[in-house]
């Protein structure tokens, strides 16, 4: 995306132009982060917009994803495309059985079967699942498009029609009653079955947010509606109760329509009763007691006269034939008919979102006694291999690997072609994933029998429903020289992320297997679709690239050399030789174990990517070898558990990323003294050269047929004198649309002809890659210029990374701009009569930042290197040397430039993780591995402002610790049992308790050995010698707090190589002011550990707060592939650069647009969809539709609590939005509620003391300020002062915000002195920091000069009454509760959104300002000398949203 932001400029001493972001969000970003950046006169942001709490970058990720290079071409290309699909939609009439016809609204595109769907979840025809539709007695086919069936049209009648049941249809109607049935039951969300999961929000909105919650009138007073929150949320409270997590649903009471409904005992029908057309029997006792016996026929269900002990399939009398069994129920129980219709009437009511399946399977570590019920299809479902929808599928099993490559397979020529690919491959990733999750569980459950049952348990590898399984030990000494089991464990972690990487290069021939992790119950298990014909033969004979014994016996293939060729540019791998056991050199293009299998089905397959990413040599010590200095001055390298620690991508990115900038400074330096040497040259080249022409990079003398590849290659363009960045042509082969870029060629980059794109210096995205992607094809993203130029080769050497400084790069670099002017000279000639002193130029750029060309920018990495068992040919030591030395340069990259940028964003608040999945990903996101978080930690201890990190470092150590303890754990539970004897599974509850009483409980824990309830007390004494297993089953017991810290404790000095100084829980808790219930929500979240909601007391020294009946569940973790919609997230992207430009409209079509693509790929459910509808709830909002904002806010929520968890980070955000939205609209008391809720969750998942409490305790306070709860309020804005100050400094611009709120409702309070001391404290820091002639300044002057005025008359006032008694004459005092506006414009602006007032005139300025701007960035001219012209006269309002979390 051109992120161009230079968009309305407001006035800031000392600055040119101040630029401000409207929105920022990218759909997969799931931290909750908030990005401040700088304005070109380096002031923050926070500066330049009062109060905005910073504003934010457009993000760069994924541009790899638009397909096109540039992005506009393609935006208008999709945005025709986009037309086809969205044909018109027409109504059509419904007429069923014992109903009215109502209208239905269909599109064209959709299927007969789709409306067939709407109707079984209609309330009037939910009970109807076997008919067929016709139109004029034409029976329509079901898969047939509408667009396709003639005479269908416009107000056409199309009739349901009873169909004659077979034995599918009928157990699918069964299926289906028993589904309406528990319409309403939260079991199998608790339960973690079926992709359900909880939401909370209807709770706090009283069901759908239309006017619920609007104060009523009485008269002309308003009602005062209950703000009181509950006492554990108050400011200050210690109490962090557990049970309001899941707060009791009303809906939720079950309300019975038959007590049992199940298979009877008669099935199947014997032969006879087959020829009067009986296809099953049902047994049900209705809820007045009454049993009955059902036959389902080829007519419908009827009575008939068995009974549990004999068999009469004859119909009784009245048999009550009806086509459904509702419409048979509702006939012979009253109770069914009354509860059926309301249950249904209540169905109907939830919003959608709480009832649709979420695409991957989310648990709840939390859930109460569920009362376990009778249901037949949950029993069936246990004991089939029922995945999905087999009954719909010919053939029942799913060959998994088929579906996976031929989604892949797919066309992708244009739009509607590749939503159906994406979708289709989004699809059978989610089925795969559940069905993978469903069969690991089953293998550690004993459930599956091994392929190999005489071996010992570790080396079992199972298939189950065309899977493979195997698990993460091991086997044969496989991995034994780089660290046994704990490698084995690493390694499908590994595979996995080399899987994602390949797959979203997504290369056209080559393929990859469908694989999840599974970590279930202390055993990791890898699930991987299987190769057609792999079974049949020997490993060795199978492979025909790469090596099966770690680089001994190494061969190689053409064909896989050409397609793996394509994906070493975007993947940074390079092409090496290395020798086999004969000492032949073989070429490869990815690591030696990368395996190259041709499946029976022709498709080259790769698989083991484990080393597709090159090792991390700071956690690899290899002898002879000394690492850079930055790396060993923070004790590096250290010894790891196993020697597969790999880099990660997004740090390989970031680090190409740097030295491109290197690149371009050294380039530039050298043509500054060339400049100094020939200065009358470069003059008249100077004059020749038009601003608008192309920059390539210096062409390659290897490639004779450079033309006729340029238009698939990419090149580098060099930087603009005045931009601050540097950005590269992107041809992309991700998801690319044309095939042409999906084959790009990879030989040295060809010139090619590409408008220079200049972005201002606020549009760029730091190198520390924050949103780090993969980056395809050379795509350099734009880039800060970092930092100084003087010691150029020492700080290329050893992978310096120089502090970013703000103002210009022309100011410290000329040569920048010569550098350009010279690559403009070069583009007019041929190339042939290239000037050899700038051909020397690049040559000296390419060596000193280790590119692999000599011509042109290019840096790859060799994934063998210190590969143990390698072997390279002699004539490559060079390279290879080049190779070490840059896997040194990107270790010291990750130590001196990647932690420190993210501590630094830490304290600008630009990232702000809650908890350990947001602490990881922020990590993530930056390439920073979690094995260095300890280093991170030390990083933190050593920072000055370690006081404004303090929120940082405690959910850093709360996240060590309970990593540490998951470690511990899982060796903990395999000492327990193994898989296939299930030994001592009856003591698993008792040993999750206890070591959760270790971990957590003050009391000094013995572990109660649970009484066996299977040991008859007359013969006990033979039974106890036949314990299986013998005495070893209760080792667990064995374990005591003391024991479980210690070894905590030196399982982070050993993994994380950090010193923790706690022994037990409470000291741990005291040290570094951690809470237990996050301690406990972290591991149970780590470990899948499900616990009974109940409040526990961890403090109590006589008694351990879990006892066995309080663990009910241990639920799988799985990782798995996240298929992504690249069209949807290109209009996304679109979306967000219009919205920066001020193009507010045009942004919030192409958001709805990239909506329903979304839509199209994901289904309703995705967590992208989610950023999307928060977006677009925002544009909404700052447009005025409020109504429309609060309906797309609310969807977000829902969303939210069921993709993500009801109490994740992103979820309190989502709360605290909708509060503005349903505050703006009037509904008050559901704000508080909502604002309330999001207090609790945050005090739950980190505690008070996070500087994101401050924006919340400020919108509670701000919220009951407005309903004149001014001592309640009060507290909580002091609150937010205090965390201000504390995270902000004492000086900031917030802080100042936050002083002036608390005299605002001082003044309400008429306590007029405290108010003046509070706003004085706000004017002192405005004047200090944007000066006396600031608008806020003024601003607050002018309210301290209206405080005093009201504290002088209420002395005069109150002298008045103690001079005269009770004839004194007293002035009315004006005590103004606030009105709601100007409650709300508070709120708008802590939230980040300010109005700025603007007259039309001034708006048509402005609209000229910034397309004439657009216009000289095209052009290449500088921004810098830009003025507005004229003031701006303020009469109308411009709405401009300043911070978009």
């Amino acid at each position: 995306m051109v992120s161009k932001t230079d968009d309305i400029p407001a006035s800031v001493p000392n600055c040119n132009v101040n630029t401000v972001d409207l929105v920022e969000e990218t759909p997969d970003r799931k931290e909750t982060t908030k990005a401040t950046h700088r304005d070109p006169c380096g002031h923050s942001v926070d500066t330049a917009v009062m109060n905005g709490g910073g504003a934010h970058n457009l993000s760069e990720e994924e541009s790899k994803q638009d397909g096109a290079g540039d992005t506009d071409g393609g935006e208008d290309s999709n945005e025709q495309e986009v037309i086809v699909i969205q044909d018109t939609g027409f109504t059509v009439k419904i007429q069923a059985p014992g109903t009215e016809p109502f209208d239905l609204q269909v599109s064209p595109q959709e299927m007969v079967q789709e409306i067939h769907q709407v109707l079984m979840d209609r309330e009037d025809t939910c009970h109807r699942t076997c008919f067929s539709l016709q139109l004029d007695s034409n029976v329509l086919d079901n898969f047939a498009e509408l667009k396709s069936i003639e005479g269908l049209q416009e107000g056409s009648l199309l009739k349901v029609v009873e169909e004659p049941y077979t034995v599918r249809e009928a157990r699918i109607h069964v299926r289906h009653i028993r589904d309406l049935l528990k319409g309403l039951d939260p079991s199998d969300a608790y339960n973690g079955v079926d992709c359900n999961s909880l939401s909370f929000l209807s709770v706090f909105t009283d069901g759908d947010l239309g006017d619920s919650g609007k104060r009523k009138k009485k008269g002309s007073e308003l009602e005062q509606i209950d703000c009181t929150p509950p006492e554990h949320i108050l400011p200050g409270s210690k109490e962090r109760p557990l049970l309001p997590l899941q707060p009791q649903n009303k809906d939720w009471k079950p309300m019975q329509c038959l007590k049992v409904l199940t298979m009877s005992g008669w099935n199947p029908p014997p032969g006879n009763r087959k020829m009067h057309g009986d296809l099953m029997y049902l047994y049900m006792v209705t809820v007045e007691e009454r049993h009955i016996s059902i036959t389902a026929s080829t007519r419908g269900f009827y009575l008939n006269q068995s009974t549990t002990y004999t068999f009469n399939p004859k119909p009784a009398n009245p048999s009550f034939l009806s086509h459904s069994l509702v419409e048979l129920l509702s006939q012979i129980s009253p109770a069914f008919k009354k509860n059926f219709t309301a249950l249904q009437k209540k169905r109907v009511q939830r919003h959608p979102f709480e009832r649709i399946a979420t695409p991957f399977q989310v648990y709840s570590w939390t859930a109460p006694q569920v009362d376990h019920t009778m249901d037949c299809v949950r029993a069936e479902d246990a004991y089939t291999s029922r995945l999905g929808y087999e009954e719909h599928i010919p053939g029942q099993t799913r060959d998994w690997n088929e579906e996976l490559q031929t989604t892949r397979e797919l066309a992708r020529k244009n739009l509607p072609d590749r939503l159906l690919r994406e979708r289709a491959i989004f699809k059978v990733h989610s089925d795969f994933a559940a069905a993978a999750t469903r069969g690991s569980m089953a293998v550690i459950d004993g459930n599956v029998m091994a392929i190999n049952p005489g071996e010992e348990t570790r080396m079992q590898m199972f298939i189950w429903n065309n899977i493979f399984f195997s698990l993460g030990f091991d086997v044969r000494d496989h991995y034994r020289e780089l660290g046994g089991d704990a490698a084995a464990h690493a390694a499908p972690t590994n595979d996995l992320n080399g899987v994602r990487a390949y797959g979203a290069v997504d290369v056209e021939g080559l393929y990859t297997l469908g694989t999840v992790v599974v970590d279930y119950r202390g055993y990791r298990v890898t699930a991987q679709s299987i190769i057609p014909g792999i079974l049949e033969r020997e490993q060795e004979q199978s492979v025909i690239y790469g090596s099966i014994d770690f680089g001994k016996t190494v061969v190689s293939h053409g064909k896989y050399l050409e397609l793996l060729e394509r994906t070493s540019r975007p993947l940074k791998v390079q092409r090496h030789n290395v020798l086999n056991e004969k000492d032949e050199s073989m070429e490869l293009c990815s690591s030696v174990e990368c395996k190259g299998i041709i499946g029976n089905d022709g498709r080259h397959y790769i698989l083991d990517l484990l080393r597709t990413f090159p090792p991390d040599l700071n956690f690899l010590p290899v002898e002879g070898e000394e690492l850079s200095p930055e790396s060993v001055r923070q004790g590096f390298p250290r010894q790891h558990r196993h020697r597969l620690a790999c880099l990660r991508q997004e740090l390989i990115e970031a680090f190409v990323e740097h030295r491109y900038l290197l690149f371009m400074k050294m380039a530039a330096l050298q043509l500054m003294q060339q400049k100094a040497n020939k200065e009358s040259k470069l003059a008249t080249l100077t004059e020749n050269s038009s601003p608008g022409a192309a920059v390539p990079a210096l062409p390659s003398t290897e490639t004779p047929d450079a033309s006729a590849e340029s238009s698939e290659t990419s090149t580098e363009t060099l930087t603009d004198a005045n931009s601050d960045t540097v950005q590269t042509d992107t041809t992309s082969t991700s998801d690319a649309p044309q095939p042409a870029a999906t084959e790009a060629t990879t030989t040295e980059a060809a010139p090619k002809t590409e408008p220079m794109t200049e972005t201002d210096s606020s549009a760029t995205t730091t190198t520390n890659a924050s949103q780090a992607t993969p980056i395809e094809d050379n795509v350099v993203p734009t880039v800060t210029t970092n930092g100084p130029l003087v010691p150029f080769a020492t700080a290329i050497q050893n992978g310096e990374c120089e502090s970013p400084l703000e103002g210009k790069a022309e100011d410290i670099i000329p040569g920048l701009a010569q550098a350009k002017e010279l690559a403009e000279s070069l583009a007019a000639e041929d190339g042939s009569g290239i000037d050899p002193k700038s051909r020397e130029v690049v040559l000296n750029a390419c060596k000193a930042v280790g590119s692999i060309s000599n011509t042109s920018f290019d840096i790859r990495f060799n994934p063998d290197i210190f590969s143990p068992g390698v072997r390279f040919p002699e004539d490559s030591a060079d390279d290879i040397q080049k190779q070490k030395q840059l896997l040194k340069d990107a270790g010291a990259f990750m130590v001196s430039c990647q932690i420190p940028s993210l501590v630094k964003d830490c304290l600008d608040h630009s990232a702000l993780p809650m908890d350990g999945a947001t602490l990881t990903e922020a990590l993530h996101q930056r390439g920073i591995n979690v094995r260095y978080l300890g280093n991170v930690l030390a990083f933190v201890d050593q920072t000055p402002a370690k006081a404004q990190l303090e929120h940082f470092y405690r959910i850093g150590i709360s996240e060590l610790i309970t990593r540490c303890a998951k470690h511990i754990f899982k060796t903990y539970l395999q000492t327990m049992y193994s898989v296939s004897q299930g030994v001592e599974l009856s003591a698993l509850s008792a040993a999750v308790s206890h070591f959760l009483n270790c971990f957590l409980s003050s009391f000094d824990a013995v572990a109660h050995l649970p009484a066996d309830e299977l040991v008859s007390r007359r013969k006990n004494r033979k039974r106890r010698n036949r314990v299986p297993g013998g005495g070893d089953n209760t080792a667990w017991a064995s374990l005591t707090p003391s024991e479980l810290w210690k070894n905590i404790v030196s399982e982070a000095q050993s993994y994380y190589h950090f010193t923790l100084h706690c022994e037990n829980a409470d000291q741990g808790v005291e040290k570094y002011s951690l809470q237990k219930i996050t301690l406990l929500r972290e591991i149970s979240i780590k470990a899948g550990i499900q616990i009974l909601i109940k409040e526990y007391n961890f403090d109590s020294r006589h008694k351990p707060a879990f006892t066995e009946e309080d663990i009910l569940n241990i639920f799988p973790v799985v990782k798995h592939v996240n298929p992504k919609a690249s069209d949807a997230f290109h209009f996304f992207q679109s979306g967000q650069a219009k919205v920066q430009q001020g193009y507010l409209k045009e942004g919030c079509e192409l958001i709805n647009e990239a909506l329903n693509l979304f839509n199209n790929v994901y289904g309703a459910m995705h967590v992208e969809i989610c950023a999307c509808l928060r977006l677009l709830a925002r544009l909404n909002y700052i447009m005025g539709d409020h109504h429309e904002a609060l309906s797309n806010q609310q969807k977000a929520v829902l969303m939210s609590e069921r993709v993500l968890g009801v109490e994740h980070p992103n979820t309190i955000q989502e709360y605290m939005h909708l509060a503005l939205y349903c505050f703006a609209n009037g509904q008050l008391s559901t704000a508080l509620k909502l604002l309330y809720r999001a207090r609790y969750l945050m005090l739950m998942v980190c505690g008070e003391d996070h500087p994101e409490m401050a924006l919340l305790d400020s919108n509670i306070g701000l919220v009951l300020h407005g309903v004149m709860e001014y001592d309640l309020s009060l507290r909580f804005l002091e609150n937010s002062l205090a965390i201000n100050s504390k995270y902000h400094g004492p000086r900031s611009l917030k802080v100042a915000l936050s002083h002036h709120l608390v005299a605002r409702v001082y003044e309400s309070k008429a306590e007029f002195r405290s108010a003046l001391q509070q706003e004085k404290e706000g004017y002192t820091i405005y004047k200090n920091q944007v000066g006396e002639a600031h608008e806020k300044t003024k601003e607050s002057s002018e309210y301290l000069k209206y405080l005093t005025q009201q504290a002088v008359a209420l002395q005069r006032t109150m002298n008045e009454i103690y001079k005269n008694g009770s004839n004194a004459s007293i002035m009315p005092l004006k005590f103004t509760a606030p009105s709601m506006a100007s409650v709300l414009e508070q709120l708008n602006i802590i939230n980040g959104i300010i109005f700025i007032p603007l007259s039309q005139k001034d708006l048509e300025n402005l609209k000229a300002e910034v397309q004439r701007r657009q216009q000289l960035q095209e052009s290449g001219k500088s921004v810098e000398d830009l003025t507005v012209d004229g003031p701006l006269e303020l009469e109308d309002k411009i709405p401009m949203d300043v911070n978009v979390d």
